[in-house]
């Protein structure tokens, strides 16, 4: 492995001029990638805590995460873009210095408007960074192990987000809830000292359009590309069916038979990091050229999950199997979708994951609204039945558009 450095007295890049990627670099990426994405989710299990210092009132508490996904949502029309208009790397050490700002901002917020504005920022700052950390590995990797390292890094995302909610808890627990985001800064700090010592540039390539021609071409992207297009549908239903489940899994969970506690049901989603950790290995399938039959079979098991789902409203083992299948189905598509897009366009991978991702933010939003609903009037029940027809829907979609996207080498 070597690497053809130019180092000055502000950075230390590094261009990849051999066909592997090291280990060390994906394991980096990986875990920043967890680290960046968690910032997103400690609010969750801390909203009691928040509305009692704030004396907030329920429908400002929601505000608390309704500013933060609004970040989200902000950053993926937004700012990951810009990854492929200017050098990644400084893009991504500017991004993760105004990140723990935000973190401190938050830790140390006093009243209402600036914890509100606070959180807008991590959840504008921290899907920024985990956007751009998986898009600068799809851009290191040699395009024949692109989808194993899009997959590795995917997979630090899914075991960040899962981790999140209890590293939250347990942490208030013993220090209170400020102590969550002062940790998370020094946390930010350290990463920064590492990406700017370790991560090496990847080729250039950047496009020379202005920032508001930059986000047209995106929109360009969703409207021509046929394969972001098929491939963001099948996501969309996935990640629908996939946060119907845990939309409404708290609610099931704090119910009878089972009567967990907070921090019990935020122990409960870490079942979700075995399924999390086998869903990383997708990549390999579509290097080898497998993407379709490997999606069908995702999406096989994302269906078939909701059998033990359904019988978990009394039995605990079901619902442990269910959420390992469903992990394991819904996060390999994902890697498999990612790993097909960014085929696409090397120019363009920030753009691409940006797009791919509203896609994701849309499903999410419609599975989490007909989830709790759905719960109301129906009961579990009536939920496993909605994420198994998500997933048929899903399943329909890849077969109806399996045999274009083989024509089409992919």
């Amino acid at each position: 492995m070597s690497r053809d450095c130019v180092v000055d007295g502000s950075s230390n890049e590094c261009a990849i001029s051999s066909p592997g990627l090291p280990h060390a670099w994906v394991a980096m990426l990986a875990f920043c990638a967890a680290a960046s994405v968690s910032n997103v989710y400690f609010a969750q299990p801390l909203l009691g805590a928040l509305a009692r210092d704030f004396a907030l009132s329920d429908a400002w508490a929601g505000g608390i995460i309704g500013a933060t996904q609004g970040g989200c949502a902000l950053a993926l029309a937004l700012v990951v873009p810009l990854g492929d208009r200017w050098p990644r790397k400084p893009v991504l050490l500017v991004q993760l210095v105004l990140l723990t700002l935000a973190l401190l901002a938050v830790g140390l917020a006093q009243a209402r408007w600036s914890l509100l504005i606070g959180m807008l920022a991590i959840g504008l700052l921290g899907t920024a960074m985990t956007q751009g950390l998986i898009a600068c590995a799809a851009a290191l990797a040699p395009p024949a192990e692109r989808g194993r390292v899009v997959g590795a890094v995917q997979g630090g995302v899914v075991i960040g987000l899962l981790l999140a909610r209890a590293v939250a808890g347990w942490i208030a627990d013993v220090a209170g809830w400020r102590a969550v985001y002062m940790v998370s800064a020094g946390f930010s700090v350290a990463m920064l000292c590492m990406l700017w010592r370790a991560l090496p540039a990847p080729p250039s390539g950047l496009s020379p359009m202005k920032y508001v021609a930059l986000l047209r071409s995106m929109w360009q992207l969703l409207t021509s590309e046929r394969v972001l297009q098929i491939r963001g549908l099948i996501g969309l239903l996935m990640f629908a069916a996939f946060n119907v489940f845990w939309s409404a899994m708290a609610l099931a969970l704090s119910a009878p038979p089972y009567g967990f506690s907070p921090a019990g049901i935020g122990a409960f989603g870490l079942v979700g990091v075995i399924g999390a950790l086998a869903a990383a290995r997708a990549g390999h399938f579509a290097d080898r050229g497998w993407a379709q039959a490997a999606t069908g079979v995702a999406l096989g098991l994302l269906l078939v999950a909701w059998l033990p789902l359904g019988l978990g409203s009394q039995h605990l083992a079901g619902l442990i199997v269910g959420v390992v299948l469903l992990d394991l189905g819904g996060q390999a598509v994902h890697v498999l979708n990612q790993s097909l897009i960014f085929r696409l366009r090397p120019d363009a991978h920030s753009r691409l994951v940006g797009a791919y991702m509203l896609f994701y933010a849309a499903g999410s939003g419609l599975g989490a609204m007909l989830s709790t609903q759905v719960y109301a009037s129906a009961g579990w029940s009536g939920v496993c039945l909605l994420g198994a027809a998500l997933s048929v829907a899903a399943l329909m979609f890849w077969a109806a558009t399996a045999a274009w996207m083989r024509g089409k080498g992919r």
